[in-house]
């Protein structure tokens, strides 16, 4: 019923626990995650989890806030895209929150990213964090919208949301609109349209509410989609199918497949 398009179960946070949280997954009808990379040293182990599971997919990708580590290539990106089970190219993006001074080799690592994306043929998860606006531009500089994709765990204004949607993108709603002090993105929730809508949980970061500051995990998921139907006065079950629907056809993926 729900799927939760972005998580990180590889990380040592859950060492020792996918049984648990795959049992979890089930109990709250969450039928599917999407595991992502984050550097290129960590990806064999997030592509095992996909390979290993049913209901489990991955992306490849070296994260803008890792500095200090080997960098991507096209060539590289796109032979691992080509792997089993492999559906998106990142995270990948802009961070200017984390990390300052000149951060050139964070846009051309965004660059790269995209570039391999538009080659394998498959869409982006892009990261963006107080750099709206130079995100978007190397998004149009790049052809981007090529590829298509998602922009994850979104924070940003409307205008942005709106840009990121007029290059075909979709936006992907984290545990932060459930925060009480989440206003502005409680907004951009109300208008992007339904099926140009995610939900994730970026676990095991930015528990929802009533979880807020604890470990977050897919099976929490589904307090984001409630919180997206209060706010739109929609069924949870609307947001829940919709939401579903556009992660499949957005990453290529048969919801009965057995691969």
């Amino acid at each position: 019923m729900f799927v939760d398009s972005h998580c990180h179960l590889d990380f040592p946070e859950f060492s020792g626990e996918l049984p648990a949280l795959l049992d979890a997954m089930a109990d709250a009808q969450v039928t599917h995650a999407l595991c992502i990379s984050v550097n290129l040293q960590d990806w064999p182990a997030v592509h095992a989890l996909a390979t290993a599971h049913r209901n489990l997919y991955a992306t490849v990708g070296v994260h803008p806030d890792y500095e200090d580590t080997p960098e991507p290539t096209v060539d590289e990106l796109v032979a691992l895209a080509a792997r089993p089970k492999i559906v998106a190219i990142g995270e990948t993006g802009l961070d200017y929150y984390r990390l300052t001074g000149n951060l050139e080799w964070q846009r051309q690592r965004f660059r790269t990213h995209i570039r391999a994306a538009r080659r394998a043929g498959k869409p982006l998860v892009i990261h963006t964090r107080s750099a709206g606006e130079d995100t978007l531009a190397i998004m149009r500089e790049e052809s981007a919208g090529e590829a298509g994709g998602v922009m994850h765990c979104f924070t940003e204004t409307w205008d942005v949301a709106r840009a990121a949607l007029d290059q075909g993108f979709h936006i992907s709603f984290s545990g932060i609109v459930t925060f009480k002090n989440a206003l502005a993105l409680k907004d951009v929730a109300r208008r992007v349209p339904l099926d140009r809508m995610l939900i994730e949980t970026d676990s095991p970061y930015l528990a929802p509410v009533p979880y807020r500051g604890k470990r977050n995990q897919p099976a929490f998921v589904p307090h984001v989609a409630r919180e997206i139907a209060q706010l739109t006065g929609l069924p949870v079950e609307t947001i829940a199918q919709q939401t579903s629907a556009n992660f499949f056809r957005l990453f290529d993926i048969d919801p009965q497949g057995t691969a």
